[in-house]
């Protein structure tokens, strides 16, 4: 399909181009007028003798410069036969023959000295001449001149170039940013590790693309575009480069915001050029990433930025809507935000599909990591992949990206010539924690001992309960925490049991509880801690249905202004939730208080303790309570 020639530049272009061309002559007929009138212009009727000779040529005059004073000295002795006034110089004939010029520029000295009234009846003794084409090239003047000719081409010169960069920047605006990269790119699907939900959507534009007769021969519609949805970093934009990259097509990369523009009309102007430019380098794939910076129409008519906004997402509309005649043109759009979009956008038709983007798994983890970490000079032999891939939960592959690079900057920063797996670990906490801010050199030994207890309050408790691998606890302050309790998932997990989340809370209560427990008080140390427990229990009883009272209705069921009405009471089951399990979490801390201690000790000893080591102090206190209770029956017989 050829693209449409009645673009804005062919309709208008023209229009400007005469405007200019007849602003340039007419400026051109102006300049030559004047210049012209000048030279008609006489002082006197007649002119004889030397001052008609000064009239036609004023060369003899320009080879020797006096003094005013000498030309005032001669004025006074009636020693002038002529003088002659230019824009930059007097020129003199004396009565001996001789012949001089006094600088004067812009005739400032001849207006002033002499070109006063003269009395009734009297005759001048001299001939006074007008010379306004004389050009006496002295000194300083023909500096002045070049700069007065400067000035005049300034003036004529920069009214062309206002209208022409005027002309130009319109057209730039109503272009935008919308681009084809040089060359398609290289990547396919085989370079994206993971996202096989994506990348089976996309299979069905690929197909299209490649081999457009296995739809039209069925009578098919071919796919108009797929909406990519997912949190920030997952490799949208990945995939669709590897989309283009699998066709062979040209790719069009630009941001919700590149339809947004400064004048009026300009964004309905960006929509148009957009494609045509895309049907006319078919087969193409147009890419807007931040899809949700176009917002949604409103029919509140709250002004005329939002009554543009409306044209310019209907405008998207129209040109999506003619697709029969955009064959080979495919709109893949991403967003984090599918909530923000016009729902005319999302309809069937237009993006006829949406695909989550998910987070990679354990083993899609593994190998990103591994697959950046062939970059780093490393000790491969010493790092594990699927143990740093269960480190990495809940991270996606542009931070895991960055972990990578992480990991060879802090093995630079401690001086070694390859990354270890110690490397990788430490950035890892850098990335899901936070560095090493130094804090602890401001903390009293009072608030090191209560970290302390805290930290192990939660490190004992999450092993105690297996919610995780507890990995390491440390009182080293990291990012905003004064101590963290590192644990790591087996598993990523999707679902989650009553159980699991009751577990959960415990974790959070324990460091609260821990302090309760060695100090009689707990401290403002927990107040995340009950934020986060909070959260979770309140979404227990409010949208999961775990009420003690069998109560099934979700909150989330009700509009936002009635919601509000019931959250009463589903803060008083939320309370009574943790009132339970933050006495289950105190009672198990007790049972275990020699564990908690010995923890809370090596603490403050090495600040790091590893999690080998909590899961060893446990097994030792079983030990321990097994063998007293064995020889509790003994020693009662």
């Amino acid at each position: 399909m050829k693209p449409a020639k009645n673009t804005f530049w062919s309709r208008y272009g023209r229009y400007v181009m005469l405007a200019v061309t007849a602003t340039a002559f007419a400026a051109l007929f102006t300049f030559v007028y004047l210049r012209h009138g000048q030279r008609n212009v006489q002082s006197a009727p007649v002119l004889t003798g030397i001052a008609s000779d000064m009239r036609k040529d004023t060369s003899a005059w320009t080879h020797q410069e006096r003094d005013a004073s000498e030309m005032l000295r001669d004025i006074r002795e009636h020693n002038v036969t002529a003088i002659g006034v230019s824009p930059s110089a007097i020129l003199v004939s004396t009565g001996d023959g001789a012949k001089y010029y006094v600088t004067d520029h812009n005739s400032a000295f001849s207006n002033a000295l002499l070109l006063g009234e003269m009395k009734a009846d009297a005759r001048s003794p001299y001939q006074l001449v007008w010379l306004p084409d004389a050009n006496i090239h002295t000194g300083s003047a023909r500096w002045m001149d070049a700069l007065d000719k400067a000035r005049d081409a300034i003036s004529v010169l920069l009214p062309l170039l206002l209208i022409g960069g005027l002309a130009w920047f319109m057209r730039r605006e109503m272009t935008g940013a919308a681009r084809l990269l040089e060359r398609t790119p290289a990547l396919s699907f085989d370079d994206v590790i993971g996202a096989g939900e994506a990348k089976a959507a996309l299979s069905d534009i690929q197909a299209y693309l490649t081999n457009p007769k296995q739809f039209t021969g069925l009578g098919v519609r071919a796919p108009c575009g797929i909406l990519m949805t997912g949190g920030p970093g997952v490799g949208k934009t990945r995939l669709a480069q590897a989309l283009a990259g699998e066709c062979g097509a040209n790719f069009i990369s630009i941001t919700g915001s590149y339809f947004s523009a400064k004048y009026y009309g300009v964004g309905i102007q960006k929509v148009k050029h957009l494609f045509e430019l895309a049907r006319k380098n078919a087969p193409t794939v147009i890419f807007i990433d931040e899809a949700d910076g176009l917002a949604k129409r409103t029919d509140t008519g709250g002004g005329p930025v939002e009554a543009e906004s409306n044209r310019i997402i209907n405008q998207l509309l129209a040109e999506m809507d003619g697709f029969a005649s955009n064959e080979g043109v495919i709109i893949v759009a991403a967003t984090n935000h599918p909530d923000n979009l016009d729902e005319a956008l999302r309809r069937p038709g237009r993006f006829d599909r949406t695909v989550q983007v998910r987070l990679p798994d354990v083993e899609d983890r593994a190998e990103i990591i591994r697959f950046y970490a062939q970059k780093l000079t490393s000790k491969a032999a010493d790092i594990d992949f699927n143990q740093l891939a269960r480190l990495t939960t809940g991270l996606s592959p542009a931070t895991l990206a960055m972990v990578v690079n992480q990991a060879g900057l802090v093995a630079r920063k401690a001086g070694d010539d390859r990354v270890a797996a110690k490397h990788f670990v430490e950035a890892i906490k850098i990335a899901r924690i936070g560095d090493v801010n130094g804090a602890e050199r401001a903390l009293t030994e009072d608030e090191r001992t209560r970290i302390a207890v805290h930290e192990a309050g939660h490190g004992l408790v999450a092993a105690l309960l297996g919610t995780g691998i507890l990995e390491e606890v440390t009182i080293l302050p990291r990012g905003g925490a004064l101590g963290v309790a590192l644990i790591t998932k087996t598993q990523d997990k999707h679902l989650y049991r009553e159980s699991e989340m009751r577990n959960e809370i415990q974790v959070l209560l324990g460091g609260r509880n821990a302090e309760l427990l060695m100090f009689s008080e707990a401290s403002s140390g927990a107040a995340q801690d009950l934020q986060e427990a909070s959260r979770i229990s309140l979404d227990m009883v409010s949208k999961f249905g775990f009420n003690a009272d069998g109560n099934l209705f979700s909150l989330a069921a009700l509009p936002a202004q009635y919601a509000g009405l019931q959250m009463k009471s589903a803060i008083g089951h939320a309370n009574i939730l943790l009132k339970d399990l933050n006495e289950a979490c105190y009672s198990l801390l007790h049972e275990n208080e020699p564990v908690l201690r010995a923890i809370a000790e090596q603490l403050l000893e090495s600040e790091t303790v590893p999690g080998e080591t909590v899961y060893r102090l446990i097994e030792e206190h079983k030990a321990t309570r097994e063998r007293l209770h064995l020889a509790e029956p003994v020693a009662a017989a």
